[in-house]
């Protein structure tokens, strides 16, 4: 049995774009596909139905928070996260390695893995391959990622060379503790900063393990948008053609399209939900910080070309209302557009893959900005 099957439907003639359809446990998800981040087991400010509304068919869930707070133990006595956070649809679990690893002086990096002490209480604990896998399965979520060191930007080629060798030993150590392969899909994750010989070494080195799906790590951590670009396009090509590739952390309208034409299946990032927090909307005319004095007596709809629970019954005048009033409601309904907007936009990315006029539609997209 497969925790997770992959179906490539269709590949752009021009360009790298794929139209694809990942199969798991708790249903299908179609891809290029982006996936809302709910830390500690929730989407901030959303309900899980909500979410669903909006049209996500993954969320990402974080390891390190979880097994801090309330421990992994309870959400398996609660039948796994799908039970104990109402989630019906697919999850995937990232390992904690990249929390871990931004503790700065509250961790030390060994070859077994990672002492750390909590954020929230100073308490000692280990972070290690096995750990982490150990976490993951019992959370139950359909993926689950490897642990791996996501270096930082920027560091030195010695540095980055060790940490590689490191973070493919450590996959393999990864996948020899993984307990569940018929109910939960292990990914590799590519490292190699920014030097291209080492992101196809990586590529290489995890490849010949044959996993269910490879994610592209340690991109989008402070190098310029550019230079990731130039690293995607001599990484992703390298990963298997027949396998759903996740490029992590990266969520801007624009970072997606480049990704997307670049190959990129799935992606996550907190972006829509914590700018919306901010009063900040994303929208098919840009960027709207509601906070701004103009939208005091504007009561047209947020995005006109948005047909989400938000556009549809609200005004710019009284979203900026709830916020300068520091009304929760301000977060909850902003939310719910920019979750709405990412999911439209990755529907339309389909089916421009599917008609093949991705540039086309990548080339309207700006055209309709405002800024």
């Amino acid at each position: 049995m497969r925790a997770i099957s992959f179906e490539l439907i269709k590949k752009a003639t021009r360009g790298d774009a794929r139209r694809g359809r990942l199969t798991t446990p708790h249903g299908v998800v179609e891809t290029p596909a982006f996936m809302p981040v709910g830390t500690a087991a929730a989407v901030k400010a959303m309900l899980p139905e909500q979410v669903a509304e909006s049209g996500a068919e993954i969320v990402l869930a974080n390891t390190y928070h979880l097994c801090l707070r309330p421990g992994e133990e309870i959400v398996r006595g609660a039948g796994g996260l799908h039970g104990f956070m109402n989630w019906k649809r697919a999850i995937l679990t990232d390992s904690g390695g990249f929390q871990v690893f931004s503790l700065g002086a509250l961790r030390k990096i060994t070859e077994e893995g990672v002492a750390f002490r909590s954020h929230i209480d100073g308490s000692a604990h280990m972070l290690s391959p096995e750990r982490s896998v150990a976490i993951q399965n019992a959370l139950g979520a359909d993926i689950i990622m490897a642990f791996d060191e996501c270096a930082p930007y920027p560091a030195d080629r010695s540095y980055i060379e060790h940490s590689l060798a490191r973070t493919t030993r450590w996959l393999k150590r990864c996948k020899d503790a993984h307990k569940n392969t018929g109910a939960q899909a292990l990914f590799g994750i590519m490292q190699g900063g920014v030097y291209a010989d080492l992101r196809a070494r990586s590529a290489k080195e995890i490849s010949e393990l044959e996993l269910p799906g490879y994610a592209i790590g340690g991109l989008s951590v402070g190098e310029p948008k550019p230079l990731m670009y130039e690293m995607l396009e001599v990484s992703v090509p390298l990963l298997p053609e027949e396998k759903p590739r996740y490029l992590m952390g990266v969520g801007t309208p624009d970072c997606l399209f480049e990704a997307v034409e670049r190959g990129v299946d799935m992606f996550d990032c907190v972006l829509p939900t914590r700018v919306a927090r901010n009063g900040r909307a994303l929208t098919s005319r840009g960027n709207v910080n509601i906070k701004n004095a103009r939208f005091e007596r504007d009561f047209s709809a947020l995005d006109p070309n948005c047909g989400c629970y938000t556009c549809r019954k609200y005004s710019r005048a009284y979203l900026r209302h709830l916020f300068k009033a520091g009304e929760m409601l301000s977060a909850m309904l902003l939310t719910v557009h920019n979750l709405a907007f990412m999911q439209d936009l990755m529907r339309g990315m389909r089916r421009a893959i599917e008609e093949d006029r991705l540039s086309e539609y990548k080339n309207d997209y700006y055209a309709g900005l405002d800024e």
